[in-house]
């Protein structure tokens, strides 16, 4: 391995603001984070943009720190040779102009990357970690693949996105092992893009429950008024939601009913192997009722809760403590987090956009059954329960 690690950043598209810009560019010019500036300790050798549009900005960044700017994949995983000559590769297939399919999914071409990125690898005969950014891919039998190409060839890797890393506060972390009720989180956005997030962030603390993570074995999309008359049948926890939206709404606007504030509403109930259940209780919109996504918990009786914080203005340092983890994973060759809470969520909204497809239908979900241990270690994150003026350190494009 060089002096520094080689890093090949395969991208959809680059543009200001997008993932490949919040995560590549850090790489590059560095983390902003709650301490100051940290340099990167790996580099970036090669760009591969498979969508340039007119306001691309990821050509003017190579040309400025020379960056090989390359013309397929296989050529920023070799340098243009004929082997294999990166240490870790961030494979980021997240905004650009992609087709959608009947469910309202995206379709990013993130198998196709990783079957590239794969098979140099597997005729290097050399495994380098990688990075999957945010799902895993838009099918279940395609995000299986992967993680199962992945261990066949004994590459390192690691998904998802920077949720389960945002700041936390009040700062909430269940120790392992922890007697768990139920739980709930509260979020806004698109369905699916924006569901994803919420699903992993509920997924990264509920995974720490007693005996680990067993997989799900149903789940429901419910929307509009289906979704009050779940809570009135018991399905889900007003209390929960209630006490998770006190950390997020903003106070003006957090008295009344949540059936007379919340705008076309949407509900994800997730039923787990092991008997456990939760929610997702997403607003399908912005409206300003809410500042961000929070999460309740009950836990023997008592209710905890926790809003989680990112920054919506560059440098958007959220993503530096996702970035700084997989930037460990590239110099240790060991993934900070299970890419089996990616698979299972990555599932989880296949089949829950599934569900709202069929007509908010409850499905059930056996091959769900991903069941795996939440790392004991805590990987890096944020120090402070918000972001500080440390964090908040910018730099030019």
């Amino acid at each position: 391995m060089a002096e520094r690690p080689r890093v090949a950043a395969i991208v959809s598209t680059y543009h200001p603001r997008s993932h490949a810009d919040v995560i590549v560019g850090k790489f590059v010019r560095g983390f902003p984070t709650d301490e100051g500036l940290r340099p990167p300790r790996a580099q970036v050798a090669s760009l591969y943009i498979d969508q340039v549009h007119d306001n691309d900005v990821g050509r003017e960044l190579a040309e400025a720190h020379g960056i090989r700017l390359c013309r397929s994949i296989p050529e920023a995983l070799t340098l243009g040779g004929n082997t294999l000559a990166v240490d870790g590769v961030l494979s980021i297939a997240e905004q650009g102009e992609y087709a959608d399919n009947e469910r309202g999914q995206q379709l990013y071409p993130r198998r196709h990357f990783f079957e590239q990125i794969s098979g140099v690898i597997a005729c290097a005969a050399r495994p380098v970690p990688v990075f999957s950014d945010k799902h895993l891919a838009t099918e279940w039998a395609d995000a299986r693949w992967i993680c199962d190409r992945a261990r066949e060839l004994a590459i390192p890797l690691m998904a998802g996105s920077s949720n389960p890393l945002l700041w936390r506060d009040p700062w909430l972390e269940h120790e392992l092992g922890i007697e768990l009720d139920d739980a709930v989180v509260i979020s806004y956005g698109h369905v699916e893009a924006y569901g994803y997030h919420a699903a992993e962030a509920l997924q990264a603390m509920v995974e720490r429950r007693r005996g680990g993570e067993t997989g799900l074995r149903a789940v429901q999309c419910l929307k509009g008024e289906a979704v009050w008359q779940a809570a009135r049948d018991g399905r889900w926890s007003r209390e929960l939601a209630e006490a998770a939206i006190q950390v997020v709404a903003k106070a003006h606007e957090s008295q009344g009913p949540l059936e007379a504030s919340w705008d076309r509403p949407v509900a994800f109930l997730l039923e787990y192997v092991d008997g456990f259940s939760a929610t997702v209780l997403h607003l399908d919109s912005y409206t300003g009722y809410i500042r961000g996504r929070s999460y309740a918990a009950r836990v023997g009786g008592e209710i905890q809760t926790t809003g989680m914080h990112s920054m919506s203005a560059p440098p958007f340092s959220h993503f530096s403590y996702l970035a700084l983890n997989v930037e460990e994973m590239f110099l240790s060759g060991e993934p900070q987090y299970p890419v089996e809470r990616t698979l299972l969520v990555t599932g989880a909204m296949a089949a829950l956009m599934e569900s709202a497809h069929q007509g908010q239908v409850r499905l059930k979900t056996p091959h769900l059954n991903v069941a795996y241990q939440p790392f004991a270690q805590a990987p890096i994150r944020p120090t402070q329960p918000r972001p500080t003026g440390a964090s908040l350190v910018a730099f030019e494009h």
